[in-house]
C-alpha cells in the first residue's frame, strides 16, 4: 500500500465522480490505495457496475435526486456516511459536443453536486476546475509569466465560462455555509505514461502547444493533488493550479517565452524547463509537489 502524502488525513469514504474518466481512474485508484473507502461514481454508457473493480456506481449527476441518493447512502449496497467530494466528472473539453449542452450538462451537475452536499451535511468538496480560466487557448497573451491564481478568470470558451461560474459558485455556497471547505483544482492537461512518446514532436514548432504555455499535469500527480486538497481544513472556497514543475518541451521554458511571447513580462528567473503555470500556491498551501516528469520515460530527443 501507498503512503498518504505526508501530515494528510483523509476522510474515510469520499465518493468520486467522473471515476471513469484519464484522471477518475488515478484519482480512485491512488484514494484506496492510500486506505481511503471510495465509492466511485459515473454515467459511462451501457456500463456494468458489477464489471468495475471496487464499489461503482452510474449516477445521472443532471439528476438532483440521484446525486442526493448517492450522496446519503440511500442506493442499495452503497450505505456508509460519505465525508467528502472530489467532483471530477463533466464533458471534459471545449468543442466536444455544442456549446448550449456542455454549459447545460457541466452547469447542472456541479450544481446538483454542490447543492447534494450542503445537503447532505458534507463539509469537504474538492472539485475539478480548469487551466482553462486563465484565458486558454493564449491567442491573447497572458498577462504575465509565469501565470498564477492572482488574476481574475479570462474564460475564453462556454466550458471554461462554465468552469469559471463554478468557482464563483462555491465562493458563494462558503458564504451560506461558513464551515464548509471548498477546493478547485485548475488541472492542466491531464496525461498518462503512454501518451508521453509523441511529446518529442512537440519541439518542432513551439506554437503547437503554446495554448496551455507548454503545461501538462501527470494524472498521478494530479491524484496527489486531490489527497493533498482532501485534507485541506481551512473553511472557505480557494482555487489551486496544478500542473507538473516541467513543460512538455525540450526547450528552456525562458527561450520559448523569448519567442512566442516576447512582449509579456517574465516575472522571476525562470528553471530550464520550469512550468509557465506557477504551482507556487500549491505548493505552499497544499503541500503539494510533483513527483513524475515525461523525462522520466521518453528521451527528450526522441532517440
Amino acid at each position: 500500500m501507498a503512503q498518504p502524502v505526508l501530515g494528510s488525513a483523509p476522510p474515510k469514504r469520499v465518493v468520486v465522480t467522473g471515476a471513469a474518466g484519464k484522471l477518475g481512474r488515478a484519482v480512485v485508484a491512488h484514494l484506496r490505495d492510500v486506505g481511503v473507502d471510495v465509492l466511485a461514481v459515473d454515467r459511462a454508457g451501457g456500463r456494468d457496475p458489477r464489471d468495475v473493480d471496487g464499489e461503482f456506481l452510474l449516477v445521472d449527476l443532471t439528476d438532483y435526486g440521484q446525486v442526493v441518493e448517492a450522496f446519503t447512502g440511500g442506493a442499495d449496497e452503497h450505505a456508509g456516511r460519505v465525508e467528502a467530494i472530489v467532483h471530477l466528472a463533466a464533458v471534459p473539453a471545449p468543442g466536444l459536443l455544442p456549446n448550449a449542452t456542455t454549459y447545460a450538462n457541466n452547469s447542472a451537475a456541479t450544481y446538483n453536486v454542490f447543492a447534494a452536499a450542503r445537503a447532505a451535511g458534507i463539509k469537504r468538496v474538492v472539485w475539478a476546475s480548469s487551466e482553462t480560466v486563465l484565458g486558454l487557448p493564449f491567442d491573447t497573451p497572458p498577462p504575465y509569466a509565469p501565470v498564477d491564481e492572482g488574476y481574475p478568470p479570462r474564460p475564453e470558451s462556454t466550458y471554461s465560462l462554465n468552469k469559471a461560474l463554478e468557482e464563483e459558485m462555491a465562493r458563494h455556497f462558503c458564504r451560506w455555509d461558513p464551515e464548509l471547505v471548498m477546493v478547485g483544482l485548475r488541472f492542466s492537461n491531464v496525461m498518462d505514461v503512454e501518451d508521453y512518446a509523441r511529446f518529442p514532436s512537440f519541439d518542432a514548432d513551439p506554437r503547437l502547444r503554446r495554448w496551455n504555455l507548454w503545461g501538462y499535469i501527470d494524472a498521478r500527480d494530479g491524484a496527489q493533488a486531490v489527497e493533498r486538497a482532501l485534507a485541506h481544513g481551512r473553511p472557505g472556497a480557494e482555487v489551486f493550479i496544478i500542473a507538473n514543475a516541467d513543460t512538455v518541451m525540450s526547450r528552456s521554458s525562458a527561450s520559448l517565452m523569448a519567442e512566442v511571447y516576447p512582449g509579456v513580462e517574465v516575472r522571476k528567473q525562470l528553471g530550464e524547463h520550469e512550468t509557465l503555470l506557477s504551482i507556487d500556491k500549491a505548493r505552499r498551501v497544499l503541500g503539494y509537489e510533483p513527483r513524475h516528469s515525461w523525462r522520466d520515460h521518453v528521451d527528450p530527443a526522441g532517440r
